[in-house]
């Protein structure tokens, strides 16, 4: 869909342009001409002749042939300027700044669709509408501004906002982050964020020389679109993050089982970034941290050293890192002496690098130095240092830009006067620095990034199960948009392999004579939350208590007959699934019971799962130190456990009408592990 007239055209049209750079098409015009775009450039304005030095057409007849038309006019007049263009220019790409389509009314919507209609028809590519339009190192497709370090080895960044394109643009600026590419997609008549990781991610070759990809998503239209090729660029090189607002209607749908009262929409997009490799955040400043983060070199160590000239700030980035399991090692190294010696009396080197108030530059170069070169224990360098506005500190910075470029361990400098040393920071920045202001912002970010840091999904090494297709397809297909009895919820988790607790439907009190095994559960079959209206008798152990609560339960509204169970005791787990719009199935595995909503130890992935997921789920949980066994006491089988949410995901992946299927309790002793309340609801 995207095509290269659209990211090198060799000739635009900016259609509307004019000498008023405070409207969009003449700021677009201004830009286009201050940053230099190298090709064939013209104007549609009926009333003049030239505008800003630029050939104005009055007529778009009159036109030559052009790649790509930058359109910022009314609503009521793009349609006839498409067709013309379409039809008689060969003009293959499109960015539409003006609105009043789709996000206005329903004739809005249809004058869009007529619109998308004719450049589908010429195999062209619209951007928008509704946006701010393309920015890259090619072209200058915005009508905003501050147009920002455009670079080939910058971040690419992709949003389904103008306004908050712009913000993060304007964040990135302190940070000294530069951009390869900015794509806005506004109302994304055509080309939305998925299409735009899919062109990346085919053409990866064109972004060679960058590695950072930034997303702001509102609405994930394509989740499976964007899994696949977030996964294929992140193979290729490319470390993604994304801040995702909002959430879908589905999400806020009433739900009937705990599965589906502890998912929603945004908890499915944690599992689809999660399993993208997605640094999720929440806000445009993370974001442009973690970008900038990212931006620097990468260790796979997580040893810190934190080389300062204020405590305060050390002290918060220390908290910061040593929480979020990131580590600042005592460095007891026999060379800390001989490195102390050339500090001011009263310096610490024991890590965080305390050289004092008085400290200067040529101590700092020799604190990189050791650091770099003689300190094994540390993997990267993490520098504070501002002033109290008494003398100017170019030479520190000067010093921290030098190593920056020659050091194996990456550098990161944190810079927190922006008032007082302000010009020194701008020329850091101008040379290709890259800094941050906030110590505890950045100890944040640069957690999320280590976190995300050994990280992979392999979507290849999925679990394959051998189920009874028959059987399930059978029970299922009995059934529309509702529960399954319980009977065959039974047949479907036992041909998927689950083992299950056997049961026994009671509609008539004489049926209790045939019971021999106590002690017994009895449930109401009718209600879908039995505990909830007091449908579940625990360890009744002989016939008369059966027959006292069989005649209670059958007094519960709603009730049709009662379910026996052998009484079975021990650990309760939970296994669930939801369906959850087109995400896609999310698996959930934690702690269960009747608390299960209130505790809520669980964790969540997308399915289908790989069996390092399923162990991954359960090593995520507050209770795996139980799982595992301590104290003493034993552990429960743990591969079991994974076996049998790898079930689970194999069940629901090969029977997507499964919406919703909750195991809760997954009783577990020493002797079992086995399923015994269940619900399962197909749509």
């Amino acid at each position: 869909m995207i095509n290269n007239s659209l990211i090198q055209p060799k000739s635009i049209v900016v259609v509307g342009g004019s000498n008023t750079i405070s409207s969009p098409g003449g700021r677009v015009l201004k830009n286009l001409i201050t940053h230099n775009y190298r090709g064939d450039l013209f104007v549609l304005n009926p009333k003049k002749e030239l505008v800003q030095g630029i050939k104005s057409f009055n007529n778009s007849v009159d036109l030559p042939q052009v790649d790509l038309a930058i359109i910022a006019i009314a609503a009521k007049y793009v349609l006839e300027t498409v067709k013309v263009l379409t039809q008689q220019k060969n003009t293959k790409a499109f960015i539409i700044f003006s609105a009043g389509f789709s996000e206005r009314d329903a004739e809005g919507a249809k004058l869009e669709q007529q619109i998308v209609a004719l450049i589908n028809k010429a195999n062209a590519c619209l951007l928008g509408p509704n946006n701010i339009g393309l920015l890259n190192t090619n072209y200058a497709g915005v009508f905003t501004t501050p147009i920002p370090k455009l670079d080939k080895k910058g971040v690419v960044l992709v949003s389904g906002s103008g306004a908050t394109a712009v913000f993060i643009i304007e964040a990135a600026k302190a940070n000294g982050l530069s951009f390869n590419s900015v794509f806005t997609v506004g109302n994304s008549a055509q080309i939305g964020v998925e299409d735009i990781l899919e062109y990346m991610d085919l053409n990866r070759h064109k972004y060679n020389n960058s590695k950072v990809l930034l997303l702001y998503i509102e609405s994930v239209k394509n989740p499976k679109k964007l899994l696949k090729h977030a996964i294929s660029l992140t193979e290729k090189g490319f470390r993604i993050a994304a801040i995702k607002a909002g959430s879908s209607a589905a999400g806020s749908r009433a739900a009937t089982s705990h599965t589906g009262a502890m998912a929603n929409s945004d908890i499915a997009v944690d599992a689809l970034f999660e399993k993208a490799g997605i640094i999720r955040c929440f806000g445009r400043n993370e974001l442009i941290n973690v970008a900038s983060v990212l931006q620097h070199k990468i260790t796979k160590g997580n040893r810190f050293a934190i080389i300062t000239h204020a405590g305060g700030p050390a002290v918060m980035l220390t908290d910061v890192l040593e929480k979020n399991g990131l580590e600042v090692p005592k460095i007891e190294n026999p060379h800390a002496k001989e490195l102390l010696s050339q500090l001011y009396d009263s310096s610490s080197v024991q890590n965080p690098i305390d050289f004092l108030a008085t400290g200067n530059a040529k101590q700092l170069e020799f604190i990189i130095t050791y650091c770099e070169n003689k300190f094994e224990e540390i993997d990267a360098l993490i520098v504070i240092f501002g002033s109290p506005g008494l003398t100017d500190v170019y030479d520190v910075y000067n010093i921290i830009d030098t190593y920056n470029k020659t050091n194996n361990k990456p550098i990161y400098a944190v810079l927190p006067s922006v008032v007082n040393v302000k010009n020194e920071i701008e020329t850091f920045i101008s040379k290709g620095n890259i800094c941050f202001n906030d110590e505890v912002l950045f100890g944040n970010a640069l957690t999320k990034v280590y976190q995300n840091l050994n990280k992979k999904t392999y979507i290849n090494d999925l679990y394959i199960s051998n189920l009874d297709n028959i059987t399930i397809s059978n029970e299922l297909s009995k059934y529309t948009n509702k529960y399954l009895s319980s009977k065959s919820v039974l047949k479907v988790l036992q041909a998927a392999n689950i083992n299950c607790v056997t049961e026994t439907i009671i509609e008539q009190k004489e049926q209790i004579q045939n019971i021999t095994d106590y002690p017994i559960v009895m449930k109401v079959v009718g209600p879908i939350h039995k505990t909830d209206v007091g449908g579940v008798i625990l360890n009744i152990k002989n016939k008369n208590k059966a027959e006292k609560y069989f005649d209670k339960l059958m007094q519960i509204k709603a009730a049709k007959a009662v379910l026996v169970q052998p009484m079975k005791k021990g650990l309760e787990l939970f296994v669930g699934v939801k369906k959850e719009g087109n995400f896609g199935h999310l698996i959930m595995c934690g702690l269960g019971g009747t608390y299960i909503e209130v505790y809520k130890d669980i964790s969540i992935k997308l399915a289908p799962l790989t069996t390092k997921d399923a162990f991954n789920m359960i090593e995520n949980l507050k209770i795996y130190p139980i799982l595992k066994g301590i104290r003493g006491k034993k552990g429960i089988d743990i591969s079991q456990f994974a076996k049998i949410i790898l079930q689970i995901s194999a069940l629901v992946t090969q029977f997507p009408e499964i919406e919703e299927l909750d195991i809760n309790p997954l009783m577990v002793n020493d002797k079992e592990m086995v399923a015994v309340d269940f619900r399962l609801k197909v749509k």
